[in-house]
Parts: C-alpha cells; sequence; structure tokens
C-alpha cells in the first residue's frame, strides 16, 4: 500500500509511527475472521487512539479494533482490514467510586482482571463473560450477557458511560462524566453490539452491584434423563414430523413458575447436550436468604425431577463445549418450548444451553459438518422460530462452512442500522462488512 504513497505525502507507515504509538507489522495471529491487516497499533490512552483514527482518515485505512481476540472469529470476515488496533495496553482501571457503586475503565481491562479488583472492595459487575480473557470492550462491542442477565440485565443495561473515538478521529463521550456528546444518540446503546462498525470504544463507566453474601445452585435433571434404553422422548433426524413434541411438558410450567416465584432467582440455566434425553436444569439464588430460597426451589423442582442443592455452579454452567459452529437463538420467553423443540428437529445433534428464562440459547454444532448441511440447518430452524417470534444467529463458523449464509437472518432494523453506519462511518472503514447486513 505504500507504493500508492510514492508520488507524494507521507507512507501510512511513517503517519501512524509518527504518532508515538507503537505500531509493528501484522504476523499470522492477527488475522480477523481470515482477513490479514497490514499494521497491528497499542495505543495506550483514547487520545492516542483518536491519533491514530485521524491518520487513518487522511489515508483512508480500514480499521479494527480487538481486545482479547477473543471473539474475532465472530461475525463475517471485513471486507477489507489495513490497521488492528489492539487495546491491550488500554487496561487501567481509572476510577472505581466504591461508595457510589460506579467503576470507570479503559476498554483493554480484562473481565477477570475488573472483576479481582472490585471483589476487594466486596463488589461486582453482574455480567458473567462466558469466554476467557475477554475485555470490557469486547464484551460491550459483541453485546455478550451471561447466565445472570436475568436479574441484573445485560452490558447495556449496566452501562452508564461510554467514551469512543469515531472513524475520523472524534473523541466522543455519553453518560456518566460528559465531555462531548453526539447529540440524538444514546452512544452506550448503539456501541454495545456494533462489531466494532461504528467507531473504537476506549473507556466504559458501568454500575455495580454488591458481592452477595451467600450463593446456591440447585440443579434437576428430569426423570427421563436417566431412564434407560429411552430413545424416544427427545425426536432425532428420522423422527416423524408429528412426533417432533418430546419436550419434557413440565419445562416450560417450572420455568414460567420460577420466573414468577418469590425465590428471586438470578439465572435459570439449561443444558440439553442430547436431543434423546431430557435438559438438566440450574437455578441460582443469591444474597442472606440464599439458603432458605434454595429449599424453596427444591420444593418447585422436585416436581419435575430430583433436585439437589450445591454451593458452586454444576460443571456445566456457561456456554456449550466447543465454539467452531455456535449459534444463537432468541425467542419470547413463552415460546421456549416450541423452540426447543424446533432445535430437536432440525436434523443435527446439538448440544444447547443458555437462558431458559429470557429466552437466549447458545447452540453448538459439530466442527465436522459441511456449509450444505450447516445452510439447511440454520434455513429450517429459521423457518420454525420465525413462527414463533423468535430468530437465529450465527455467531461463529468457518468461513469456508459460510459460504454465502447471511449470518444474522432478517434484521427488522437494518433501515435504522444502515443510517446509523453512514451518519458516524460514511467512508466505510470501520469494521466494513462485519456486522449485520454488510454494515
Amino acid at each position: 500500500m505504500d507504493a500508492l504513497y510514492e508520488m507524494g505525502g507521507a507512507f501510512p507507515t511513517d503517519a501512524l509511527r509518527e504518532t508515538g504509538v507503537t505500531v509493528r507489522e501484522a504476523g499470522p495471529d492477527d488475522d480477523v475472521a481470515g482477513v490479514m491487516p497490514r499494521w497491528v497499533a497499542l495505543p495506550e490512552t483514547t487520545d492516542e487512539v483518536a491519533a491514530l483514527m485521524r491518520v487513518s482518515a487522511g489515508h483512508d485505512l480500514a480499521v479494527t479494533p480487538v481486545g482479547g481476540g477473543t471473539k474475532l472469529h465472530w461475525g463475517n470476515p471485513p471486507e477489507r482490514c489495513d490497521l488492528l488496533i489492539d487495546t491491550c495496553c488500554l487496561n487501567q482501571v481509572l476510577e472505581h467510586a466504591a461508595g457510589d457503586l460506579v467503576v470507570r475503565v479503559q476498554a483493554g481491562v480484562t473481565m477477570d482482571a475488573l472483576a479481582e479488583t472490585l471483589a476487594a472492595e466486596g463488589q461486582q459487575l453482574s455480567l458473567d463473560v462466558p469466554v476467557d480473557g475477554a475485555t470490557v470492550g469486547g464484551t460491550l462491542a459483541t453485546a455478550v450477557a451471561g447466565p445472570r442477565r436475568f436479574r441484573y440485565g445485560t452490558a447495556r443495561d449496566l452501562l452508564i458511560g461510554i467514551t469512543v473515538v469515531l472513524a475520523d478521529g472524534t473523541t466522543a463521550r455519553s453518560g456518566g462524566k460528559v465531555v462531548k456528546n453526539v447529540a440524538g444518540y444514546d452512544l452506550g446503546k448503539l456501541f454495545t453490539g456494533s462489531y466494532g462498525t461504528l467507531g473504537v470504544i476506549t473507556e466504559a463507566t458501568f454500575r455495580l452491584h454488591p458481592v452477595p453474601d451467600d450463593r446456591r445452585w440447585i440443579s434437576v435433571a428430569p426423570p427421563e434423563a436417566g431412564a434407560a434404553g429411552r430413545t424416544d422422548l427427545m425426536p432425532g433426524p428420522d423422527t416423524p414430523a408429528a412426533a417432533r413434541t418430546n419436550v419434557p411438558p413440565g419445562l416450560g410450567a417450572l420455568v414460567a413458575g420460577l420466573a414468577a416465584s418469590q425465590v428471586e432467582p438470578s439465572a435459570i440455566e439449561v443444558d440439553w447436550p442430547d436431543a434423546r434425553i431430557g435438559p438438566m436444569v440450574s437455578v441460582l439464588v443469591e444474597g442472606t436468604a440464599a439458603g432458605t430460597r434454595a429449599g424453596a426451589v427444591q420444593t418447585l423442582m422436585e416436581e419435575y425431577g430430583t433436585a439437589r442443592t450445591t454451593t458452586g455452579p454444576p460443571g456445566w454452567w456457561g456456554v456449550p463445549p466447543g465454539q467452531d459452529v455456535l449459534l444463537e437463538l432468541r425467542v419470547p420467553p413463552s415460546r421456549m418450548g416450541g423452540a426447543l423443540r424446533a432445535v430437536a428437529a432440525a436434523g443435527l445433534p446439538a448440544h444447547v444451553r443458555g437462558s431458559v428464562a429470557v429466552a437466549v440459547l447458545q447452540i453448538a454444532l459439530p466442527a465436522a459438518l459441511s456449509g450444505a448441511a450447516l445452510t439447511e440447518y440454520v434455513s429450517r430452524l429459521r423457518d420454525d422460530l420465525g413462527d414463533l417470534g423468535g430468530r437465529l444467529t450465527v455467531l461463529a463458523a468457518p468461513q469456508e462452512l459460510t459460504g454465502r449464509l447471511d449470518r444474522w437472518g432478517p434484521v427488522g432494523a437494518l433501515p435504522l442500522m444502515r443510517r446509523v453506519k453512514e451518519r458516524f462511518d460514511p467512508g466505510r472503514r470501520m469494521s466494513p462488512g462485519r456486522s449485520v447486513g454488510g454494515i
């Protein structure tokens, strides 16, 4: 690319290094979903990110932000990627107002490091990030939330302030400690789930919660799970369509009863590794009365199967094992039973895990799939979920499997999202093509 500048102007390499930021040539481990950048920059402050973005704007460089790199294989490959902005050196907890239950951090702080810092003051950011090594910025950019979203909400619910650098190098802030706003926009909500397509997140401010005095997990497997020789309890690919309805009938009632009960669970999770047997269900209760409430939960769950209470999470708590092919299913909570039946009927062995009370599930599929099999599975499941008011996203899959497959499927807000992209990044230089509809 530098050859384009031999007739005048500074080489991009020189201009990038003149910012004072550490810049290196990209290596084989720096690809973004298979697309290799030319340079990697390691800024340490918001001002340094802004300087890099101004150079990128002047030289028409496409930019992709990266945090821990744990989810760079999620989403579409970018149409082009010249500069990777690695936030690993944006790793400071800038302010922890323990009395106000507020923390302000740089985007490159890992969620594990943040949790350790807050725990020293008896506080927590109530997000259960399912991927080790994930950073604050990456968690926001991919809108990841774990089991306790049922009680505490998602990342966008806990975010109260954000600092971002836009494609032209402008620094913008919204929420807590506002210096400059982008008029008419809630930057926190826009940038959460944006996959780096609107700008670079450099700082975030969150509201916190006290660490609970006690936690109890109550887990139950349905009686069918231990029934020897039973293969008809969950349908397989050869099961007639009329019979593909064998999700344990008590599951929906159990989840609805728990969600509405006075025990106030923090999470209601399901693990379903094999469609031939029923899913495992686990409930988390927290607080000073956790022991008493655990007993009430166990009583409710005994109608579904034999329940037991532990002081630590079950070994399966978290995302499904293996993320080579990972899908995310969302439906209205009242339609969860139908969604599980649709998964069972879709024709591939799937490991399902997630939050049944809010009806957000992850589906891990075997890595040894053909592109045609994945496309057929996604198409069939999307048709069934569409009838239930739900949707299916392909979070991660090798590019050779996805081909022309639309990872997000139909999105009603796409025209509005395109207008937002045009407003924030008219030159299509921020992670172009990574998100919904090729934004």
